[in-house]
């Protein structure tokens, strides 16, 4: 899943087979924008998903506290 707005510079992507549920993502938001989903991935977790994709402010903070690498993504508009 993706946040897209043509009005921001920065959008998060999710990669939801790569999560392992540890939340840290889900606390580390500022507009408390991420939640655990009630669906598993192919490895049995809940993975992390977006209360509302709009809503998302590109911060980062999601990133920079997950320890999956891959499970999120920032990407840059016009980079």
């Amino acid at each position: 899943m993706t946040t897209e707005n043509s009005d921001k510079k920065t959008f998060i992507t999710i990669n939801f087979e790569e999560c392992k549920a540890c939340g840290r993502c889900v606390e580390a938001c500022p507009i408390n924008g991420l939640k655990m989903s009630d669906q598993l991935n192919e490895h049995g977790y809940h993975y992390v998903e977006f209360v509302t994709k709009e809503d998302c402010i590109g911060c980062a903070s999601c990133y920079y506290t997950c320890p999956e690498p891959f499970a999120i993504e920032v990407h840059v508009v016009g980079k």
